[in-house]
């Protein structure tokens, strides 16, 4: 059957409807909360995610949902002493050693 303007048309819409098809990754947070100085802009940024308990204490859910992916990122890269990591795999974490200090 010969493919027809309309019907590759049709065709290139469907696929533009979908949007690009995305691996589902599972994403955890890793928070160092030795290093954590209770700055609470993850808890601007993700407040489905992160809160303060008692004005010092970040709580946090170390797995969320996808809809909540660009805010986590955003609180991430926002922590002015880098205690937040996104980590992108279900592997556990091999040869991390604590830090000290």
């Amino acid at each position: 059957m010969p493919t027809t303007v309309w019907t590759e048309r049709r065709r290139l819409r469907s696929l533009r409807d979908r949007g690009p098809r995305r691996e589902r990754v599972q994403m955890r947070l890793v928070v160092d909360l030795n290093r954590c100085q209770g700055f609470a802009q993850c808890v601007f940024l993700a407040p489905d995610v992160f809160s303060l308990h008692g004005g010092e204490a970040l709580l946090f859910s170390p797995r969320f949902d996808e809809a909540q992916q660009d805010r986590v990122e955003k609180a991430a890269a926002a922590c002015p002493v880098q205690a937040i990591l996104v980590d992108y795999s279900d592997e556990p974490t091999k040869g991390v050693k604590p830090h000290v200090g």
